[in-house]
């Protein structure tokens, strides 16, 4: 599996080799090709998508099963071991985290973290308020505020997550810049489009064919844009 240059630029300063790794929110499992690829000995990738940990499985812990499994489960309530993870990651986590879940999974990333351990957190800084994807972002928060009662993104600034994970203990490492401007593809909106219908699709007829149409409409006349910022922050865990 190709490794993102986002996650190989993210883990180009971290000592891999050898480590236990967690990917903390999985996706479909970039940076735990990464991390095998840099060397670890094994690696956890936990999502509580079940989709996503298919794709873990397929794509990546499929050819190398000693060295990396897939874990469905709530990162709130990580099914590790206490001090048992030399690196951590967070690849791309945090902007679909809701404020209320912040501090459960800091809470478990630090009790699951080994002295010593590294953290390394990749996210997405807001988007200036001229970027025409932010609409899109806005209706797709929306259909799930609607359906599920609470928005589907959230766009937290550097500082924010980095003061979060400090009041936790960790030190601070590093900041540094993964993508500016961000390329939002043609793909990647499409996608956005594609959950805006999922949510809508248990809504009134009347607001799911709104949100939809509204959603379809924007991403017609955007195409594509490159706009923001990917920043990637490293901190450890004190001796």
């Amino acid at each position: 599996m190709d490794v993102p240059s986002t996650v190989a630029t993210a883990l180009e300063d971290q000592s891999v080799d050898g480590a236990t790794c967690l990917e903390a929110g999985a996706g479909v499992g970039n940076a735990t090709a990464g991390l095998l690829a840099a060397g670890a000995e094994r690696v956890y990738a936990v999502t509580n998508d079940a989709e996503h940990a298919r794709t873990v499985r397929e794509r990546v812990a499929r050819d190398d099963p000693d060295r990396s499994v897939a874990l469905e489960a709530d990162l709130r309530e990580l099914p590790l071991v206490d001090d048992t993870v030399d690196i951590i990651t967070a690849h791309g986590l945090f902007n679909v985290v809701p404020p209320a879940s912040l501090d459960a999974i800091a809470t478990e990333v630090t009790r699951v973290a080994t002295p010593g351990c590294h953290l390394v957190v990749d996210d997405y800084e807001p988007l200036p308020a001229d970027a025409d994807v932010r609409e899109l972002f806005a209706v797709e928060n929306a259909a799930s505020q609607l359906a599920e009662g609470r928005p589907a993104l959230a766009f937290y600034p550097a500082a924010a997550l980095r003061r979060l994970f400090e009041g936790y203990g960790w030190t601070f490492d590093r900041k540094r810049t993964l993508l500016d401007p961000v390329p939002w593809t043609e793909s990647h909106l499409d996608a956005h489009a594609a959950a805006v219908r999922s949510r809508a699709a248990g809504l009134p007829e009347r607001d799911a064919d709104r949100l939809v149409t509204r959603a379809d409409r924007i991403v017609d006349d955007i195409g594509e844009e490159r706009v923001g910022e990917m920043y990637s922050l490293a901190f450890r865990r004190p001796d």
